[in-house]
């Protein structure tokens, strides 16, 4: 296939276009190196610019203070739900933990393995296999522990399209996020946060890499009794390169960044996202109940538009009608049905007019 599809899967998802043409341009030899990325030692001069140009473009990005570390790790998201706690928990051995998806709710799992977890709060309603998730919860619902190690929250979550407007204040507790699936849509402070950590796959480059951003005293936390490579401190000591890194997951994150900063930074990426996820959820709102959406309007998705029609053989012919137009990864997640318009930095504004234009025929023509 030449032409290239409308990608609204949730992840690994859209890249972009000119990040994706530069790597194919230099894949098979590096200028001036005459090796692919995909050969070269990851303790070669040429890699290790590499490495620190992704890491500053990070720091740029983010205006990531010097007291802070970058670590490039593997095993995506799923593993920090373990790393966290088993680096971060210890003395104390108990945290907060806010529930608002299903990631969050694994977050939890594995930290109960290593100590006490109090559930700060929780957006949970309905029952058995129905149990589903549609706001962020307000401030004053919170429930914190003063004497906590840590509050992890999750920033957006992806199967229900539900994301955090605003950081969830927690005093002088060490703050946690997994910003895997909004890392890099808008600026953020990142002194508010002891620890950040975030899977490559839907902002920032292909999967197989995991952002951690961690502030440097938390690093003392870290216990010599742990696993080698699940100990913050050896990652930070050997500038992630302890072990062999995801050499071509990294190259990729530099050149985003690259893209990133050349589109503006992050306040211009931040209003291109704003008035994508406007362009979708006018449509929804202005349908008169043709299409709701399924998160409640003050704690919405930028990156993630959820939603459903009347019966689910109307959005099964959607779904079928819109994959021959050339949109693909419009099915919503098992736990929620419907359809999910995942807009991630690298989805063009052109498409989600493309989408809007389809749903309103659609509309017309079966509403």
């Amino acid at each position: 296939m030449e032409n290239r599809i409308y990608n609204f899967s949730a992840g690994p998802a859209v890249l972009p276009e000119e990040v994706l043409l530069e790597a194919q341009k230099d894949l098979f030899a590096l200028p001036g190196v005459g090796m692919s990325i995909l050969e070269i030692s990851h303790r070669s001069k040429t890699y290790d610019a590499i490495h620190q140009e992704a890491k500053e473009g990070l720091k740029q990005l983010l205006n990531i203070p010097d007291d802070y570390t970058i670590l490039f790790l593997q095993g995506g998201a799923s593993l920090q739900f373990s790393m966290v706690p088993l680096n971060l928990m210890p003395p104390k051995n108990k945290a907060d933990y806010i529930l608002t998806g299903s990631w969050s709710k694994k977050a939890m799992k594995e930290a109960k393995r290593v100590g006490t977890v109090n559930v700060a709060a929780t957006t949970e309603e309905g029952e058995g296999d129905k149990k589903y998730f549609k706001r962020i919860p307000k401030q004053s619902e919170l429930k914190l522990d003063p004497d906590a190690a840590y509050v992890h929250f999750t920033s957006n979550n992806t199967i229900f399209g539900t994301e955090w407007q605003t950081e969830p204040e927690v005093g002088n507790v060490p703050l946690v996020c997994d910003a895997s699936s909004d890392i890099l849509s808008k600026p953020l402070d990142i002194k508010k946060y002891g620890l950040i950590y975030a899977g490559a796959q839907k902002n920032m480059g292909p999967s197989g890499v995991t952002l951690v951003i961690i502030r440097k005293d938390l690093l003392e936390r870290s216990q010599d009794s742990l696993h080698t490579m699940l100990n913050y401190k050896i990652h930070a000591e050997n500038d992630s390169l302890y072990n062999t890194p995801n050499t071509f997951g990294i190259y990729i994150i530099k050149l985003v960044t690259k893209w990133l900063l050349g589109l503006g930074g992050l306040e211009e990426m931040f209003k291109i996202n704003k008035k994508k996820a406007q362009l979708l959820y006018d449509c929804i709102d202005q349908s008169g109940g043709f299409y709701k959406g399924h998160a409640e309007k003050d704690s919405r998705s930028l990156m993630n538009v959820t939603f459903n029609l009347a019966t689910e053989e109307l959005e099964k012919k959607l779904i079928d009608e819109a994959t021959k137009a050339g949109f693909s990864g419009l099915k919503g997640h098992r736990s929620v049905g419907g359809l999910r318009a995942s807009i991630y930095n690298a989805f063009p504004v052109k498409g989600v007019e493309a989408l809007v234009d389809f749903m309103k025929d659609f509309q017309k023509r079966n509403g």
